[in-house]
């Protein structure tokens, strides 16, 4: 969703020569990587996939095939650092990076939103920033990182994804990777509330849509 709706937004300022997806071993990978390639046919730029197949072999997640369960509640829960993929962006970014310059890219983008900012460390902004000067001090090109919503809400990234007419039944969430969204793993539960606080209609079937959990408080 995040992602996609960065796509629409960069289609809109920018000439985007290419869009990158990894295949990692997640559980969701093989729900989410024909969305992303949808999108990207629709709009009439050039898609690969990339596959990291050592991170399921030798990284520790549940959000992997190899890991554990999936937890379920609110996103901001502790229990949901089980499902951070140590340094994921920061590979992902990298390998990005190096695949702009390749095909005479200026830039990068990444939809790292502030939602991200209370479980995930690659998500932050102080990381994004060290990111950025490492790929631009690191590429003849000085390619940027671009991270249009790294201060917006979930809800505000769909009332923008709204604004550009942007297919949300063709993204996917869930970190479970079923044939539907699961509706209360903790990305589900961050879908499911960004369309209610952004008030709009939410085009995604769930299996379950029990009452979404309070945020947890802070100690």
């Amino acid at each position: 969703m995040d992602s996609v709706t960065a796509l629409y937004v960069a289609a809109r300022d920018h000439k985007v020569v290419g869009t990158v997806s990894f295949h990692y071993g997640s559980k969701h990978n093989d729900s989410e990587i024909p969305m992303a390639a949808w999108h990207s046919a629709h709009l009439g730029i050039p898609y690969h996939v990339i596959t990291l197949d050592f991170i399921g072999k030798f990284f520790q997640s549940n959000l992997l095939r190899t890991g554990g369960e999936i937890p379920e509640g609110h996103y901001e829960e502790e229990t949901m650092k089980q499902t951070v993929v140590p340094f994921r962006n920061g590979i992902m970014l990298s390998i990005a990076a190096g695949y702009a310059e390749s095909i005479g890219a200026q830039a990068l983008v990444i939809a790292a939103h502030a939602g991200d900012h209370a479980i995930y460390p690659d998500c932050r902004e102080d990381f994004m920033q060290a990111m950025a000067d490492s790929i631009r001090l690191g590429t003849y090109a000085d390619i940027q990182l671009l991270r249009p919503f790294i201060a917006e809400t979930k809800a505000g990234i769909a009332r923008i994804g709204a604004g550009l007419s942007v297919d949300y039944r063709r993204t996917w969430s869930c970190y479970k990777g079923g044939a539907l969204h699961c509706g209360k793993c903790g990305t589900c539960v961050e879908r499911r509330e960004a369309f209610a606080l952004a008030r709009l209609p939410d085009p995604t079937s769930y299996e379950e849509t029990p009452p979404l959990p309070e945020k947890p408080a802070i100690s």
